[in-house]
């Protein structure tokens, strides 16, 4: 998408609405983000960043040191946070959605994106950087990232709009979300009345 006049029209639909990314680790949701804050020049922000930047250590030190559901909570916090910060592009970490409070305050706030991708995708993805990922230091990261999107799937189907992360490029994804997004805010103008769904209720666990 190259069109100023079609990002303009995203801005103007968008409002006060921040961009909520949610989806599974290695969805691509950060990069993806990244590239669609810059189309349509708003801020772009990482919610696991904003909590290590806060801690002053890495995600897999929080969990070691403080266990999840102290992550968890500062998670909670920080997603409040940002969500009261005017329009702006934001990437939860996997487990963020999950919280049915917080999925109620992105429904009544803001718009929400859940980027898919099948096992294989996100399997190649994480391990590139498995020290990186707390939840899959375990035996089998196969079995254990099948049995998270598996609890998880469910509760991204909430998100306002689905898009699938592309095999081929990051620049379609990109652009896949950029259509979807134009098509939905068209049909749900910021001043109309926002359902909130609680969705299924399901224990957070993961990153």
């Amino acid at each position: 998408m190259s069109d100023d006049n079609e990002a303009q029209a995203i801005r103007d639909r968008l409002g006060s609405r921040p961009i909520v990314f949610v989806g599974m680790m290695g969805s691509g949701k950060s990069a993806i983000g990244r590239m669609v804050a810059e189309e349509l020049k708003l801020r772009f922000v990482d919610s696991d960043a904003e909590i290590v930047a806060a801690a002053g250590m890495s995600i897999p030190e929080i969990f070691s040191k403080f266990g999840e559901e102290h992550f968890r909570s500062g998670e909670k916090r920080v997603v409040h946070r940002l969500l009261a910060e005017g329009p702006l592009v934001l990437s939860l970490g996997g487990g963020a959605f999950m919280p049915s409070e917080t999925r109620e305050e992105i429904s009544a706030r803001a718009v929400s994106v859940w980027l898919k991708a099948d096992l294989d995708l996100l399997l190649s993805r994480v391990l590139r950087r498995p020290k990186a990922r707390p939840l899959l230091q375990t035996a089998d990261p196969k079995a254990t990232l099948a049995e998270l999107l598996y609890k998880r799937e469910p509760v991204y189907g909430l998100a306002d709009i689905h898009v699938e992360s592309s095999r081929l490029s990051k620049k379609e994804t990109r652009d896949d979300v950029l259509r979807a997004l134009g098509e939905w805010l068209e049909g749900h103008p910021e001043q109309a009345q926002r359902q909130t769904v609680s969705g299924t209720s399901i224990e957070a666990g993961e990153t």
